[in-house]
């Protein structure tokens, strides 16, 4: 019994060492998977510690785009780069430039079409955003805008009367619609201006409720009253053409009387550079408006913002800019209003003209 006990073992199959090495080598992959698992997590919390102790003391990043101005300061050419308006409305038969006059004397004064303004730095915002324009005493530029020629149709005006700033509109006496156009104009919120016919240079009629050369100065104001108890109430009057009429000072002297004498405010148009109309009233003791700048001599829209943008540089230099524009003119309002948030930014303040004067001009 004893032998058979002590008999030795029969060792294991062959396929039940096969099963053993297999299971080893499985061990052995899951502790191998387990090792390069730990080590990716300790390098991921490695450099997740590192970017949290140590991105602060990292240099900033810096690009052109990031150094380059975000505001074109005043002066800078933003006009032309802006997208182009809508065309306004389309000039009808009875939409001709109504004032021949009208670039009798402002030719050196505003850039060729498609030509930037002489650059300078303006702006509602001043250089890069920074500080707006103002003059040495800390006085904003103000830009008074003058709408001429209104009341030949309402048509035209409309789009003027929904301008969201301040603006002067000036409307001619005599027509179909001067009436109602003023009425529009004051019902808007609008500075309502008498625009003064008066006899120009060429012999052309100015037209109705005009004041010619020859008139003696009871004739002068007869006709001014007239024409301001038509329009009126109004703030004010500006001459339309009148190249000869300005050059007298018969014509002149009277009616520059009767503005300092019923509070009415004067814009000399300046439709022709030898206007007495500032010597007169220096001589009264008056206190008048002149034009700087007439915005649509020519309508395209290049010659428009070239246009203002000079204005926009004169207002910088000088503290403020008178610039007149016309009803009829079929892209400016459309323009206008495009370019009154631009110009808020760039640090201007639109006034009217009375608010202009008023403030010493």
């Amino acid at each position: 019994m004893k032998t058979q006990q002590n008999r030795t073992k029969k060792p294991p199959r062959e396929g039940a060492r096969k099963k053993l090495r297999f299971e080893d080598g499985v061990k052995a992959a899951f502790i191998a998977a387990a090792v390069i698992c730990a080590a990716v997590l300790g390098l991921g919390g490695f450099f997740a510690v590192r970017s949290a102790f140590f991105s602060d003391f990292s240099p900033p990043v810096s690009s052109a785009a990031d150094d380059a101005p975000k505001e074109p300061g005043p002066g800078g050419d933003v006009f032309p780069s802006l997208p182009g308006a809508g065309d306004g409305m389309v000039p009808g038969p009875d939409q001709a430039v109504r004032d021949p006059e009208a670039a009798d004397s402002a030719g050196p004064e505003i850039p060729a079409a498609g030509t930037p303004a002489e650059a300078g730095t303006p702006g509602e915002a001043g250089a890069a955003g920074a500080a707006a324009p103002a003059q040495p005493d800390g006085r904003k530029a103000l830009l008074a805008l003058v709408i001429d020629d209104a009341g030949n149709n309402l048509r035209e005006l409309d789009p003027f009367l929904a301008f969201p700033g301040p603006l002067t509109i000036a409307v001619l006496p005599g027509l179909p619609n001067s009436v109602e156009a003023a009425r529009r104009v004051r019902s808007a919120g609008k500075e309502l201006f008498l625009h003064q016919p008066m006899e120009p240079l060429n012999g052309q009629d100015p037209g109705p409720g005009a004041i010619k050369t020859g008139m003696n100065a009871a004739e002068v104001k007869a006709i001014l009253v007239q024409n301001l108890n038509e329009i009126g109430p109004v703030t004010g009057f500006n001459n339309h053409e009148g190249s000869r009429a300005t050059m007298d000072p018969a014509i002149m002297r009277p009616l520059l009387e009767l503005s300092r004498d019923s509070g009415l405010y004067f814009l000399d148009s300046r439709t022709i550079a030898d206007t007495v109309g500032p010597r007169i009233a220096k001589e009264l003791g008056l206190a008048i408006a002149q034009r700087d700048i007439f915005l649509d001599n020519e309508q395209d829209r290049e010659s428009i913002l070239a246009a203002l943008e000079a204005g926009c540089k004169k207002a910088q230099q000088t503290g403020t800019a008178v610039l007149i524009g016309h009803a009829w003119s079929p892209r400016l309002a459309a323009i206008l209003k495009e370019l009154h948030p631009v110009l808020i930014r760039r640090g201007f303040t639109f006034v009217t003209l009375s608010e202009l004067l008023r403030r010493g001009k």
